[in-house]
């Protein structure tokens, strides 16, 4: 008999697999951070005999170089990727045994990539399970736009071909077991569900419902905002990434935070958004470490600038480090834990900006101050606020000067991203009242929302 265990990573939206039979298994797309890769190999008494990629990633760092230099199984990469380390190229057809009876087929299905592969599990010759990568995902493929714009088109007409080909050569039960899609920027369109089959998927997802030329259209229609970080994860990725290092940073202490502050370096404070607005060190900025800390900062934080964090406790300092070094912020500079009292310099006391929501809003009225969207286009598109004003929260902290004056009443789609936008703006020393507050109660308020 065979295994499939999934190990989930809800903050990039993706999924990576560990399957396998008695003795031996294999590592699909492992995070950089695999010590749950080989915590689950051991709970299931197996080896991890292989790691293999289904392409170069865009979104975040791979630790499966590192996976296969510490369990000394054999690493597997589409033959097609350009890459600076030894690995075992693997082309259309190539299959490996991976236990007795268990085998595993590589699958060209570019689209996501050109070089994109995936990979048929196969028990005694059946297949029973499609690990599909950025290729086929639920309800929805791969996005084709994170390589080259000029191979934009072509790559999205290969997804279109590769999802066909999936379709055609696997029977409708089989599983597909995508690595994107689950709040993943590298999904066209986000998953609805949490599983699916070959069968489902042709029922449902629109490159196989529909013909080339409309799929083309409309996925090239709906593609959104790249993060930024991305130009650099696939450079990472190919060169061959460094160990992880998720040692305690260096204790900074209240001089210290000022000090970087002075020298313009990111000083990030982890804790809610709640927390943050009441008492905060004057200057730094709130993402949550339960917020897609790594994704936002990652997107927003100038590449390789220095960054000290600021952490309600040991644990929290922890997690969120082991968040960054899978989009390759390696090291902070410096941390610190505890509260706001004991990081401001010794004379000073904690900043803080007023909270409200929708129906705050709507009580004060939108005359006289500056309402400001920092949702993506897309979103706004749905709907927004009549007279906002909009920014993406992504391009804020290099349009600030764009922002009109006035009291700024900031809000998003729920509230996380108002945070990081009201820190921002008080950090440049304007007057702010984040919206904590899902953008459906902004109609409910009396608010007049538009849509295009």
């Amino acid at each position: 008999m065979f295994f499939i265990d999934t190990i989930e990573l809800e903050g990039l939206g993706n999924r990576h697999y560990l399957a396998g039979g008695r003795d031996t298994a294999v590592a699909v797309d492992p995070p950089r951070d695999f010590d749950q890769v080989l915590a689950a190999a051991a709970r299931r008494g197996v080896r991890i005999s292989h790691v293999v990629e289904t392409h170069i990633h865009n979104d975040y760092v791979t630790g499966g170089l590192e996976l296969a230099r510490v369990t000394g199984a054999a690493y597997l990469v589409p033959a097609g990727a350009d890459v600076s380390f030894a690995r075992v190229p693997v082309g259309d057809g190539d299959t490996v045994t991976l236990d007795s009876g268990l085998e595993l087929r590589a699958v060209a299905t570019p689209g996501h990539t050109p070089h994109h592969t995936s990979y048929v599990l196969r028990e005694g010759g059946v297949p029973v399970a499609a690990f599909t990568g950025g290729s086929l995902l639920i309800g929805t493929v791969g996005r084709p736009d994170l390589v080259e714009p000029r191979l934009t088109e072509r790559l999205a007409r290969a997804q279109h071909a590769s999802a066909h080909r999936l379709a055609a050569e696997l029977p409708d039960e089989t599983p597909v077991l995508p690595t994107h899609g689950f709040g993943s920027f590298c999904s066209s369109a986000q998953a609805e569900g949490d599983a699916t089959t070959i069968g489902k998927e042709k029922t449902g997802n629109a490159a196989l419902t529909q013909d080339v030329d409309s799929f083309v259209a409309q996925l090239l229609a709906g593609l959104d905002d790249i993060p930024a970080y991305y130009a650099h994860m696939g450079p990472a990725n190919a060169g061959g990434p460094a160990p992880v290092d998720l040692t305690p940073p260096a204790v900074a202490d209240a001089d210290e935070i000022a000090a970087r502050l002075a020298a313009g370096e990111w000083v990030v404070d982890l804790r809610n958004r709640v927390a943050f607005a009441r008492g905060h060190v004057a200057g730094s900025f709130n993402f949550e470490a339960d917020g897609k800390i790594a994704t936002y900062l990652a997107w927003m934080i100038p590449w390789g600038k220095p960054v000290t964090l600021l952490a309600e406790s040991p644990e929290q300092l922890a997690a969120a480090q082991r968040e960054l070094v899978r989009v390759g912020i390696d090291r902070p500079a410096a941390a610190a834990t505890g509260t706001p009292e004991q990081w401001v310099a010794e004379g000073g006391r904690p900043a803080s900006f007023a909270r409200s929501t929708f129906a705050g809003l709507a009580e004060r009225g939108t005359d006289g101050v500056v309402v400001l969207d920092v949702r993506r286009g897309s979103e706004r598109a749905a709907g927004h606020i009549e007279g906002s004003a909009h920014i993406p929260i992504h391009e804020l902290h290099k349009r600030l000067a764009e922002v009109p004056a006035g009291t700024v009443w900031v809000h998003c789609a729920g509230g996380v991203r108002a945070a990081i936008a009201a820190s921002l703006l008080d950090a440049s020393g304007r007057d702010v009242v984040a919206v904590d507050d899902g953008f459906d109660a902004a109609t409910a308020a009396g608010l007049t929302v538009v849509t295009g």
